[in-house]
């Protein structure tokens, strides 16, 4: 043990003897070394202290964390009243693959069919001429303006024989709460001729014959052909373009590609269905401006999650048509829609 000590010097020791080989090395050198240390300060020294500063200086504040923007696991809870307890952070579908896209939006829907179980068309028809007049008449204003004019049409005009032999004068100052008017009597008028002179004054049940009607576009078709013919089809209409982009199903803008990309996600069985949920969500809860985060079932698939209003008691104050204490679009709405708590709408001039 005493060898071992002897051998091993200490870090003390060792630049003693460095110090003495630079001394004997001459005075010269010595005399460099210590002008070079007198320049530097030693970093032991005393900084001085810092001036104090002035009672009427301001005082920067520290700008507080910014907070992440949480998504409710379960969110109907939310439309029902009751504030959910725990929260998850939204989480981008950042890199989702295509089995997991499908498998999302396939939850989104079903989560949507429980919240609306009793979701329909919200145009008041009672035939499939009813049906393709009201939607060609739906472009640019709401269900419920049109649900509000019809009846006075259908009244003069209950057969596409009447209406292709009306008077356009009198059949625009029945549709001018509609808004664009003479061109959608141009349009009434002209599919009705159309159905009377290539159809028997029937409305036809193919797509490829619908689209050839004035006025009558894919979106038309298929509301047709889902809700009066019973053959599936997605409506892409404002609400449906909307969410499905916010859910990140499709970054497309065209409505026949929204219509293909978000078909090969679901069965074609469902899209019917489908097209109702989403064009009921869009109205009632994710709005276009300011849409009700805090109430919505499906927040945690939503990518979107944080856009609008995140607290449940002020999300609830957004919510429109049932949910909120409003009537509905139609004004003869099914008796599902009735037992679920919807109100129908007010006539033309009501209130």
């Amino acid at each position: 043990m005493k060898r071992t000590s002897a051998k091993k010097s200490t870090p003390v020791q060792k630049r003693t003897a460095t110090e003495e080989t630079t001394t004997a090395a001459g005075s010269s050198t010595g005399a460099a070394v210590a002008r070079k240390s007198a320049k530097k300060p030693s970093a032991t020294a005393k900084k001085p202290p810092a001036p104090a500063k002035s009672p009427s200086a301001p005082v920067k504040k520290s700008a507080p964390p910014k907070k992440v923007a949480t998504a409710p696991k379960k969110a109907a809870a939310a439309v029902k009243g009751v504030a959910p307890a725990q929260t998850v952070a939204a989480r981008p579908p950042k890199g989702e693959s295509r089995t997991a896209l499908v498998r999302r939006a396939r939850r989104i829907n079903r989560e949507l069919a429980e919240v609306y179980p009793y979701a329909h068309p919200e145009l008041d028809f009672e035939n499939p001429f009813q049906l393709v007049v009201a939607t060609v008449l739906s472009a640019q204003t709401t269900d419920l303006r049109v649900n509000q004019t019809t009846p006075a049409l259908f009244a003069k005009y209950p057969t596409p024989e009447d209406l292709a032999a009306a008077n356009p004068e009198e059949v625009e100052e029945i549709l001018r709460p509609c808004g664009f008017f003479r061109a959608k009597t141009k349009s009434v008028i002209g599919l009705s001729k159309a159905l009377v002179a290539d159809f028997g004054g029937e409305v036809p049940g193919r797509l490829e014959d619908l689209v050839k009607l004035p006025g009558v576009g894919r979106k038309t078709a298929f509301v047709v052909l889902g809700n009066a013919f019973g053959r599936p089809g997605i409506t892409v209409d404002t609400h449906f373009q909307r969410l499905v982009r916010r859910w990140q199903w499709t970054d497309e803008t065209d409505p026949d590609k929204i219509e293909a990309a978000v078909g090969a996600l679901f069965p074609k069985g469902d899209w019917t269905d489908l097209s109702h949920h989403v064009i009921w969500h869009g109205r009632r809860i994710c709005h276009a401006r300011k849409p009700a985060c805090g109430a919505c079932p499906v927040a945690p698939l939503c990518p979107a999650y944080g856009e609008g209003e995140t607290d449940p008691e002020k999300a609830k104050k957004l919510l429109k048509y049932e949910k909120g204490g409003f009537p509905g679009q139609r004004l003869n709405p099914p008796q599902a829609y009735l037992d679920a708590g919807g109100r129908p709408a007010p006539p033309l001039g009501a209130g």
